[in-house]
């Protein structure tokens, strides 16, 4: 068994090694009749633009993806530096009107890298290019073939069923050792590439051209290529999950929901609408989680896609304002954050080997608190100055511009804090950094779980040997067994009912019910209550 270990391990690092290696493969070289192709079906008549792009790139020669992108973003930034300095020039001279006009020829950070990407992804030529479902089976394949046959000897599938914890302190890869850190170096730098640096990753999206055109008509982007292995490092990981948890029905039924999720709702219904000429839509996203729902190009593009976008537009407000508070009323946080979300999906499978580093300190929970409400408030605000700014036509409101709030958080909450800390720092902080610090539908589900909901686990603290598996394990930084040790049920409003502190319960103390709302038992209020016997709280209602 060890042997086919250390045969999937080297044929995961194999593929890993050529999927990330791939970046540096190839040529690119762009024709004039291109160019004139991307500028016409883009709308831009910048004369000056395009000269730039033809003396950076149109020269004749093959370069590599890291030349070619710093040429296209060199003449992209002397032709706003020629902007810039007549916008400065007619500002001195407070010619408004000329000023004005300079704006739309300058190209804007989202604009810039999106147009070095595309330009990139027209030039490339070389092995891969002509290649690409070889170069699948050797990146995607091999990692896919590596993966599983590392982690089935490694979970034991023969031996009886249980979780097995055993050195889980004593391995480097989760007891935040050298390995640990290499991971979060690799995730971290692919986010970056990903969001920041396109261009320097397409040789990726060609890997995956022929997958996408079968979805959806169309060439694969970056974000194709992050749905797809994302799907796939769910699937994988998914298996390891259905190992581990073998003996838990509640595991199983949850591993399956999120993977239903994300693989059909998530990715491949968006992909068949976007074939069929509709706005590429994920159903099971609501607002806030889905900050930009309420942007201005997002509502032109649903109300001009005429039925189906009117439908997504009444969905996602349903859904926000009427379906999440409902169903967290009777199943609390997790029927989302467990059962259906993409960012708990990936926490609660790839994120699973780390869930034992989420911090239980107080001053983690302080900070907790802070953060994610600080972050609901900040999409609350971005969202009403949005909508202001929408029916008004006005560029700011009470002083606050529409466009840069909505630049900041996307950038700062959309890319950074869920994406790049967010699954980058998985290794060593946990798998819930996002869902816990930073995730604002996480915050409001949590504000109708604490004080309006049916759900909440349930202990016998009588049978609680302060084993202290549960707080181990809690994802979310909740001390389980303090709870437990006093008998109260655990009504936290950052508790997402992923169950897994039932499921590593040696004792059968925790349980995840749904129940009337006058049997949860509030923990302040019992903690209060010094010489009242539990008990009789539960059954006579004693306290008012």
């Amino acid at each position: 068994m060890k042997a086919l270990t250390y045969i999937g391990l080297a044929i995961f690092l194999m593929g890993l090694t050529l999927f990330s290696g791939s970046i540096f493969l190839g040529s690119f070289e762009l024709k004039q009749s291109d160019l004139t192709t991307f500028l016409e079906s883009k709308g831009i008549k910048n004369e000056l633009l395009e000269k730039e792009l033809q003396d950076a790139v149109i020269t004749g020669e093959q370069m590599d993806i890291f030349t070619f992108s710093s040429k296209v973003r060199g003449a992209l930034e002397k032709n706003n530096a020629h902007y810039d300095a007549l916008i400065a020039k007619y500002d001195a001279e407070k010619d408004w009107t000329k000023k004005g006009e300079q704006y739309q020829y300058r190209i804007n950070e989202k604009d810039f890298r999106a147009m070095s990407f595309s330009l990139a992804k027209k030039s490339g030529k070389g092995f891969i290019v002509e290649n690409r479902g070889l170069m699948w089976f050797l990146t995607f394949g091999l990692g896919i073939l590596g993966a599983l046959l590392f982690i089935l000897p490694q979970l034991k599938l023969l031996g009886p069923p249980g979780i097995k914890n055993n050195g889980v302190y004593h391995n480097p890869a989760t007891n935040r050792g050298w390995i640990a850190w290499l991971v979060l170096i690799y995730l971290v730098t692919f986010y970056i590439l990903l969001y920041f640096m396109a261009d320097y990753v397409v040789n990726w999206t060609f890997i995956l051209d022929p997958i996408s055109k079968s979805l959806s008509g169309g060439e694969a982007s970056q974000w194709f290529v992050y749905g797809f292995l994302y799907c796939v490092i769910m699937v994988v990981m998914a298996v390891r999950m259905y190992i581990k948890y073998r003996h838990n029905k509640y595991q199983i039924v949850r591993t399956t929901s999120v993977l239903f999720f994300q693989i059909v709702i998530a990715f491949l219904i968006p992909e068949i609408m976007t074939s069929l000429n509709m706005p590429a839509y994920d159903f099971k996203n609501a607002f806030p989680l889905d900050y930009d729902f309420f942007f201005d190009w997002n509502l032109d593009s649903l109300i001009n896609s005429g039925g189906v976008g009117l439908f997504i537009l009444v969905w996602g407000i349903v859904l926000t304002v009427i379906i999440v508070p409902v169903m967290v009323y009777f199943f609390g946080k997790r029927w989302y954050c467990s059962w259906v979300c993409g960012c708990g999906g990936l926490a609660e499978t790839l994120g699973d080997p780390y869930r034992q580093h989420s911090s239980k300190k107080m001053i983690s929970w302080k900070l907790e608190r802070w953060l994610i409400h600080s972050v609901l408030v900040f999409s609350l605000v971005m969202t009403l100055v949005t909508l202001y700014c929408y029916f008004t036509g006005a560029s700011s409101f009470i002083g606050i511009p529409s466009n840069w709030i909505k630049d900041t958080y996307s950038v700062l909450i959309g890319a950074w804090f869920a994406g790049v800390i967010g699954t980058g720092f998985y290794p060593i902080f946990g798998n819930r950094v996002w869902c816990r610090f930073g995730c604002p539908l996480a915050a409001y589900l949590g504000f109708v779980q604490r004080f309006k909901s049916r759900f909440r686990i349930t202990t016998n603290g009588g049978q609680c040997i302060s084993c202290g598996n549960c707080s181990t394990y809690c994802e979310m930084g909740i001390d389980v067994r303090a709870y437990a040790q006093k008998g109260e049920n655990i009504i936290r409003s950052s508790c997402v009912g992923c169950g897994v502190c039932s499921a590593v319960c040696p004792r059968g103390v925790l349980k995840l019910e749904n129940g009337p709302l006058d049997g949860r038992i509030n923990p302040t209020d019992v903690l209060l209550g010094n010489d009242v016997d539990l008990m009789d709280y539960v059954n006579n209602k004693k306290i008012s």
